[in-house]
């Protein structure tokens, strides 16, 4: 693994791990990165915390996350499905203390 790059962990659908390297020096935010691997994240809003068409339910790391923004917050708490561990993917910066973040696309999708 290279020194700007950290390791992402997704769950699919049927519980397997597929590990990606994510380049930490390019200022991509979590949402933009799965976009880029090809994951199904309609992202409706572009990335703005509008839509919650990027929600990821983070398995392992959530405390290697920053804190919730308000805007974050209230858009999670308009999913009739959230969980306490959904965020917003597109309001996660992908950064060196992110090593080893295990998510699952919200809803199960892959």
């Amino acid at each position: 693994m290279e020194e700007n790059n950290i390791n992402i962990h997704v769950q699919n659908a049927d519980g397997s791990l597929t590990t990606l390297e994510a380049p930490v020096d390019m200022g991509l935010s979590l949402m933009e990165f799965l976009k880029a691997c090809e994951y199904d994240i309609l992202a409706t809003c572009g990335g703005m915390a509008l839509c919650a068409t990027c929600c990821v339910d983070v398995i392992e790391g959530e405390d290697k996350l920053n804190e919730m923004s308000d805007d974050e917050y209230a858009m999670l708490d308009t999913l009739p499905d959230v969980l306490p561990n959904s965020r917003l993917a597109c309001q996660l910066q992908l950064n060196p203390a992110m090593e080893g973040l295990t998510v699952k696309l919200h809803g199960g999708l892959d």
